[in-house]
């Protein structure tokens, strides 16, 4: 039997946040390389379908090759990698050619810890806070590769829809089966029947297929209840910046903003303060 002071001791706060540290190291390999592998793969598929043969470069996964510096080649060694403290104690620059490291780096790493040690402080010292801690690392993830490419990958959103049900199933969650399918489904349904009503008023599309799968997941992990709230932060958010875009930077209203970013934090918001947020919209609930 598993020492309940050690567990307090290893699933604390700051231990989790250390955790987060270099999960967050991690997930900016995610962000980067996930969607050059796409990339590879659909070229790969095209070219097959074509019956021609591509040169591609080498081979590129999550584990290899080694993270270099985009400026001059060199290959970040093992001290230099040690999330954020590598970064400060370098300066935020390369050791090699001294080009300056962009500061995303370590504000998804120290994001991370914050949402891991929130999660320590929301659900405790017990095995599942690692499930939550794991549902906020994707959908960091998801969020910024959103951002880089207006794409919320099939291998981060299904995964994550799944494993919301199968924590639920399973009694991990405290989200009944039955609320879990039903936010799935919900969630799913409600971007997708605003999609279709958008292309049918403007004769455009509104969003993609990935917005429908994340709002789905979303509603695995939390209910079908909180699907609501989401959308409505979602939203507010998502129309605020849009606006601040076009007036302050004359951003085209033509042109897309991702609104995964949008989804993600909505349900972060969700995850720690559900009941608010539903009594705020609904006052008699």
């Amino acid at each position: 039997m598993v020492d309940p002071q050690l567990t307090g001791i290893l699933l604390s706060p700051f231990v989790l946040a250390l955790l987060g540290l270099c999960i967050g190291s991690f997930l900016n390999v995610v962000i980067h390389r996930l969607p050059l592998m796409m990339e590879r793969a659909w070229r790969a598929d095209g070219a097959e379908l074509l019956g021609v043969v591509i040169d591609e470069p080498a081979q590129i996964s999550l584990s290899a090759p080694r993270s270099r510096c985009p400026s001059c080649g060199h290959a970040i060694a093992w001290h230099e990698n040690i999330p954020l403290v590598s970064y400060l104690l370098l300066g935020g620059k390369c050791s090699a050619c001294k080009t300056p490291i962009s500061v995303r780096y370590p504000a998804i790493e120290v994001l991370t810890a914050l949402l891991f040690a929130a999660c320590g402080w929301q659900f405790g010292p017990q095995p599942g806070v690692l499930l939550w801690c794991g549902f906020t690392a994707t959908l960091v993830a998801l969020a910024f590769i959103d951002v880089d490419t207006m794409l919320l990958p099939d291998d981060l959103t299904l995964p994550l829809l799944w494993a919301g049900i199968v924590a639920s199933a399973l009694g991990w969650i405290p989200v009944s089966l039955a609320a879990s399918v039903g936010g799935a489904v919900v969630g799913y349904m409600a971007l997708w029947f605003v999609f279709h009503a958008y292309r049918l008023i403007r004769g455009k599309e509104g969003m993609g297929a990935g917005d429908f799968k994340l709002l789905a997941a979303l509603g695995a992990w939390l209910g079908w209840g909180l699907i609501p709230s989401i959308i409505l932060l979602s939203s507010a958010v998502g129309a605020a910046v849009g606006l601040s875009l076009i007036v302050l930077r004359r951003h085209d209203r033509d042109v897309p903003i991702p609104f995964g970013p949008y989804l993600a934090g909505g349900g972060v918001a969700a995850m720690f303060f559900g009941e608010q947020l539903t009594r705020l919209w609904l006052p008699t609930a």
